[in-house]
């Protein structure tokens, strides 16, 4: 497998750290307020990351972390008058909600900023003693200038930097990129003891910390947004290897910004949405096939028209699915033919091909591209008269790839006994020649939101 790495701007052989298993970070939310489709755009393609390695038969331990301290956070806690730790609950609990709903599997730990406030300590502490952070009245800041490497992952000199960027003026720092490893107290805001007095954490040194404590020195794979390569993760970097004077990731994966109608999405210009906002018109899952069937690390533009087109794609496959259910059902098992074999074979092949396809810095676009070619055999090829044991091994390499990619995964619907009982109803009409009452109790099933589709195997239906 090759994965693109920000660090190197080239593909490269993902070797990981120890044969068989993956330590993998990816930085969460600051929970203020219910995430955006930006964010879950990064938060999907790392779950999809992680059931590809899994599929793959790696052993993968996922952290990401909550950042439940912040001055969003004590912002929102002010505006509401509660605070920051029922901010943050909150929308921790409505973080998992939203997740759930676009497919997106817990991580393996979720280890929050608060939770983790005596290690953020005893790593600055380190960074002091090591001559790479500076304490002053309180707080203490990272210095830049004495970590040779600044800039490796934005590929921008120290120089570059200083010129450049827009930087807080403060008087107490040394250098104009140096950032707050902690924060000195203030009125009304939750706080920590420390060496350097009462204060909580700086944004960037958490990840550091948490990463260090629950995956080591040295981990597989980081990463995030690409908006989070400038700044955040370069100070990361900074801060762990001056700390531990080892590689803080071999990996550095970050997913591409997404646009909305061709244009940055930005809260500043409010013209985001969240994924409750989306699931007022579409059913989420189609939201995550939209986003999967981009490559990761290109941009992505969002419209609604494009979200309907993903629903109808996805809807192909759920019909898919459902032929090959219903063929399951009214087949009878017999020999495989010499020309079936074949099939099987044929069938078999699109394994492969999706796993050479995702094997090339995860291309989902292309997976999918590989399922909707092996789709389109099966429609070709299957049918009532083929044998039931190929027609299961097409269901089951449906289900396998789409599986992956956290596709296909509703659960069946049933249907109450009222509609059970009127397409009954309706198939003893037919066999009746009454075609006036079966038309009417299949008008009657539309108005309910049942279709009905007669097949040489029988009725399918669907609920619309």
């Amino acid at each position: 497998m090759k994965l693109y790495n920000t660090l190197t701007r080239k593909k490269e052989v993902f070797i990981p750290i120890t044969p068989g298993e993956i330590k993998m970070y990816a930085c969460g939310p600051t929970v203020y307020n219910y995430f955006h489709i930006g964010n879950a755009r990064t938060f999907m393609v790392f779950d999809a990351l992680r059931r590809y390695f899994k599929y793959r038969d790696y052993k993968v331990t996922f952290v990401q972390n909550f950042t439940d301290i912040d001055d969003k956070i004590i912002k929102r806690a002010q505006e509401e008058n509660i605070s920051a730790k029922q901010v943050s609950e909150k929308y921790i609990q409505e973080y998992f909600k939203d997740a759930e709903s676009l497919g997106v599997e817990k991580a393996d730990i979720h280890p929050k900023v608060t939770e983790n406030v005596q290690e953020i300590i005893a790593f600055i502490q380190a960074l002091i003693e090591k001559g790479f952070a500076y304490e002053v009245e309180g707080d203490v800041y990272y210095d830049v200038s004495k970590f040779r490497d600044y800039g490796k992952l934005s590929k921008q000199s120290l120089k570059d930097l200083q010129s450049g960027a827009r930087i807080e003026v403060n008087e107490s720092k040394k250098n104009a990129l140096d950032f707050a490893l902690w924060k000195a107290t203030k009125p009304d805001e939750p706080s920590w003891e420390s060496p350097w007095g009462l204060g909580r954490p700086g944004w960037h040194i958490e990840c550091s910390a948490m990463a260090q404590k629950y995956l080591g020195k040295t981990i597989d794979i980081h990463g995030g947004g690409g908006d989070l390569i400038f700044p955040h993760h370069e100070n990361e970097i900074a801060q762990s290897e001056a700390c531990t004077g080892a590689p803080f990731a071999n990996y550095w994966l970050h997913v591409g910004y997404l646009n909305i109608d061709n244009k940055k999405m930005s809260k500043s210009l409010n013209n985001f949405f969240t994924p409750r906002e989306i699931a007022e018109e579409f059913d989420l899952e189609s939201l995550r096939f939209f986003m999967l069937s981009a490559h990761y690390r290109n941009p992505l533009n969002f419209s609604r028209d494009l979200l309907t087109s993903a629903e109808t794609a996805l809807e192909r496959l759920y019909n898919a699915k459902s032929n090959l259910q219903h063929l399951l059902e009214n087949t009878e098992e017999k020999t495989l033919t010499q020309e079936e074999e074949q099939l099987q074979k044929e069938l078999l092949s699109y394994r492969e091909k999706f796993v050479e396809v995702m094997d090339d810095d995860f291309n989902t676009a292309d997976g999918i591209a590989v399922i909707f070619d092996m789709v389109r055999d099966m429609n070709s090829y299957l049918s009532g008269s083929t044998s039931k044991t190929l027609i299961q091994a097409a269901f089951e390499l449906l289900m396998e790839l789409t599986g992956v990619l956290g596709l296909l995964q509703k659960k069946e619907e049933n249907i109450d006994q009222e509609i059970e009982e009127l397409i009954s109803k309706r198939q003893q009409a037919r066999k009746e020649k009454n075609y006036q009452l079966a038309d009417e109790i299949r008008d009657q099933l539309k108005c309910m939101g049942i279709v009905l589709e007669d097949t040489p195997q029988g009725i399918k239906w669907k609920r619309v």
